[in-house]
């Protein structure tokens, strides 16, 4: 059913017409959040589609998307990120979905949850968040408060966003409107660390709104809530949680093409070295999704332009972004020593996604792999259970294999992602999906150790 009307009151009909009652003297009552006022939630990805749903059990809320399929998939009660159930969408009795902009324009408090890419030159790409932007400042009332979890570098909500929407509704910030900060912690296909069980970060312009929006949160963050003293902070946290871990991934995989090099099993070396009790248990892998692989190049692309090169960050980058034709080049090193033909030989690669049991394809490295495996003049199929073969091909060129391929077919497979299904198949599972003496390389190390050619 079509949100427009909603102004109306055509979608809460038991629900006053909303009156604003914040006034920019009294900043500290902070009604847009208080008050029974709609929240909008721009963005129905991995991110805003749980918030929605977990604000829509609790108050009215409006979920604005400009994809049109999108909210048609959503209002049969459907979600093909697998982030949420059918279930889970019949909860959110006060939730409501709509394309239309005019809908949202009796919300007080709008929470920006857009994409935040980077470019082929892996330059931050703000377009997606300048542009919810500018759809939210046509819309906004007067004291609305406007907070965004999209990840970003430290500045980026008051040096950016700030005075696009100053631009399109005409308001001064700090006096017409205000914003907040609380970055998003999906992690997309984990079903035990939930919105609701993981601690949210927030912040506000001011102490006031700070302080509103902390609450805000604490109706559905059942984990709490960490006031951060400013946006600014709030922001860089964020980017350094991923961060973090992309540097600790990146001296994994270096140590993985050291070790390989002095034969030695990596897997082996980090289980020893992790029964001290402070080692950390990272492990070699291919880093992609829409986080790890990208925020870091948000926080060096502020770092530079403050003046500061940074050379660890950047470094841990290289190395990871690397790790995909690596992989492409040891599966045909391993051909070679095996005597198995190269040219035209049939490679298999199972998984596409960019982690286990998710259909998430954004920015998978999986891609580079395959990409590499074809400058061989390789011929590679892809499996992956969890994927759109229309979604893969649209984004990446690729066509997919729409089901389990047939036995004894290829020269070399490669075991990508570890999907439960995967994992299901087995050593014996796996090599039977091989010619008698194919390459298996095993990039999870999912297998038993020498069940495969080679692993990271």
């Amino acid at each position: 059913m079509s949100t427009r009307g909603m102004a109306a009151g055509l979608l809460y009909p038991g629900t006053r017409p909303s009156i604003f009652l914040f006034q920019p003297s009294i900043m500290q009552a902070a009604p847009a959040i208080h008050s029974n006022q709609p929240i909008a939630i721009i963005g129905l990805g991995y991110v805003g589609l749980p918030l929605a749903v977990e604000f829509g059990k609790k108050r009215p809320v409006v979920g604005f998307d400009i994809n049109v399929k999108r909210i048609a998939e959503l209002q049969n009660g459907q979600d093909h990120t697998l982030e949420t159930t059918p279930e889970e969408l019949k909860a959110a009795a006060q939730l409501a979905f709509t394309s239309h902009l005019d809908d949202l324009r009796d919300c007080g408090v709008f929470i920006v949850t857009v994409p935040t890419p980077i470019d082929n030159a892996n330059r931050p790409d703000l377009t997606p968040l300048i542009k919810a932007s500018e759809s939210v400042g046509k819309v906004m009332k007067a004291g609305a408060i406007v907070i965004f979890e999209s990840t970003v570098y430290p500045g980026a909500t008051e040096e950016v966003c700030v005075p696009v929407l100053e631009k399109f509704s005409g308001k001064k910030f700090n006096v017409d409107f205000f914003c907040g900060y609380s970055p998003e912690r999906i992690n997309p296909g984990d079903k035990e660390h939930r919105l609701p069980t993981i601690k949210k970060v927030t912040s506000g312009s001011t102490p006031e709104v700070a302080d509103a929006v902390d609450l805000l949160y604490q109706q559905i963050i059942t984990a709490g809530t960490y006031k951060a003293s400013s946006i600014k902070v709030a922001e860089a946290a964020k980017v350094i949680e991923n961060t973090q871990r992309d540097v600790n991934i990146a001296l994994m995989n270096e140590l993985s093409l050291i070790f390989r090099r002095l034969g030695i099993d990596t897997l082996e070396v980090l289980q020893a070295a992790g029964t001290k009790w402070n080692f950390l248990p990272f492990r070699p892998g291919l880093v992609g999704g829409h986080c790890i692989g990208v925020d870091p190049y948000y926080l060096t692309h502020k770092a530079v332009e403050v003046g500061y090169h940074p050379e660890v960050i950047l470094a841990g980058r290289r190395i990871n972004d690397n790790m995909a034709s690596h992989v492409a080049d040891e599966v045909v090193k391993l051909m070679l020593r095996k005597n198995l033909p190269v040219l035209n030989s049939k490679v298999l690669v199972l998984g596409l996604t960019f982690k286990e049991n998710c259909p998430d394809v954004r920015n998978t490295k999986v891609v580079d792999m395959v990409r590499t495996l074809k400058g061989y003049n390789t011929q590679v199929d892809v499996f992956d259970p969890w994927i759109d073969v229309g979604e893969a091909e649209h984004e990446y060129g690729l066509r997919c294999l729409t089901e389990m391929p047939g036995s004894g077919q290829y020269a070399a497979i490669v075991l990508a992602v570890g999907h439960h299904q995967f994992v299901a198949l087995g050593e014996a599972g796996i090599k039977a999906l091989g010619q008698p003496d194919a390459v298996i390389f095993d990039v999870k190390s999912l297998l038993p150790l020498g069940a495969a050619d080679g692993r990271l």
